[in-house]
């Protein structure tokens, strides 16, 4: 069996549990202020991602190609059906905040709404996004607006034996345990509170400058920047806090990164729920205009200090910085001009986030040791044929 078919009858089994991440914005959009000028033809790569065996739940995913825009505009954001889409209503709708808190608390979209409103542009990524054959353009960047968690964790009161913070989901599906209990088990996800408490997180109700849409959480969803799809649970309708570690099965038995690390001269396994998103690049489109060859691409997952490309086995030499440099959570866009000679070439890029830190390698061991398809966070190569 190879690895395509094994992993559609892992998604088909748990109705989409296996890929967490965005949906389709279906309303009305705004204007785009961020737009990459004409670039001339696209010459297409020539490795396209192998047909998506899953379509009921991998739905639509940005086609790096038709890139040129720096928000994404919601026909290019991507869909990955998560469970069921729950209906919900405003008029019935209202978020609990309970568990260790003095002060549980039963709110209203509209007393949400009067809230402190604050937004934040967020590049978000599915966390098995380049893992699979068929699953390469699981990411987007967006504009996301509501109301800080952190001030309304603190107007609970939460108790001093309390460390962690689960958010539920509406949405719900079966999980079947130890091959013998098969239950219907609500999507939920945690942090610590220390995380949950960071001034970024936001409970959310407005994308792209619209009205969240159905498929993204409506009403509400949580967002916490920098963190991978997984983590920004849609259709938030429960924040609970706990005095321990919440290990539900999007905690402890998917989303969990296994990895073989040799320690003393002995093999050891690691075992790792994802979290927190992993710099990364991707070359996105090949264009020429008057004869000259230009790479454009993006960068994400930390603040990006540059790019650097490499064609076929050469040096490498550093991309331009074009749009959203200095952004905290979002997107870089970079191009690299190309004297290209005719022929087949590979494209790859490399990312360098503020810190100094370099996108991993293919060989670097944190890589190299994974047994699951989490987190792929490795240089991306694509090939071209130049006339």
């Amino acid at each position: 069996m190879t690895q395509s078919e094994m992993t559609r009858r892992t998604l088909l089994k748990q109705g989409g549990a296996a890929i967490a991440g965005l949906s389709v914005l279906r309303v009305a959009g705004p204007t785009y202020a961020f737009q990459t000028p004409a670039a001339g033809e696209v010459i297409p790569w020539l490795d396209q991602p192998e047909p998506n065996p899953v379509p009921e739940v991998i739905v639509r995913q940005l086609e790096w190609e038709q890139l040129d825009s720096w928000i994404t505009p919601p026909d290019q954001f991507f869909v990955i059906k998560h469970y069921n889409e729950p209906a919900l209503t405003e008029a019935d709708y209202h978020l609990e905040v309970a568990g260790l808190v003095t002060t549980p608390m039963s709110l209203t979209l509209a007393d949400l709404k009067a809230r402190e409103r604050r937004e934040v542009t967020f590049t978000m990524e599915c966390s098995g996004n380049s893992g699979l054959p068929f699953l390469s353009g699981a990411v987007g960047n967006a504009t996301w607006a509501g109301t800080p968690l952190a001030s309304l964790l603190e107007e609970a009161g939460v108790t001093d034996d309390g460390i962690e913070v689960v958010f539920w989901g509406a949405d719900a599906g079966e999980q079947t345990w130890r091959d013998e209990i098969t239950i219907t088990e609500q999507f939920a996800r945690s942090m610590s509170l220390a995380d949950a408490m960071a001034a970024d997180n936001l409970l959310v109700y407005e994308m792209n400058g619209a009205e969240l849409p159905s498929l993204h959480g409506y009403p509400l969803r949580l967002i916490a920047p920098g963190w991978y799809g997984v983590a920004n649970v849609k259709w938030l309708t429960r924040i609970e806090v706990i005095d321990r570690r919440y290990q539900g099965h999007f905690m402890a038995r998917d989303y969990v990164t296994i990895r073989e690390e040799e320690r003393d001269g002995e093999t050891a396994w690691t075992f790792t729920s994802v979290t927190r998103d992993r710099l990364k690049s991707a070359p996105a489109k090949v264009t020429m205009a008057d004869g000259r060859y230009s790479v454009m691409g993006a960068a994400w997952g930390a603040p990006i200090a540059g790019v650097d490309v490499r064609i076929d086995d050469g040096p490498w030499r550093a991309a331009t910085l074009t749009e959203g440099e200095g952004s905290e959570f979002a997107w870089v866009f970079w191009t690299f001009d190309w004297d290209a000679a005719s022929g087949e070439h590979t494209v790859t890029s490399r990312a360098t986030d503020g810190d100094g830190n370099v996108q991993s390698a293919p060989d670097d061991p944190l890589l190299a040791g994974k047994a699951t398809y989490w987190e792929a966070n490795g240089h991306i190569t694509r090939r071209v044929q130049i006339a």
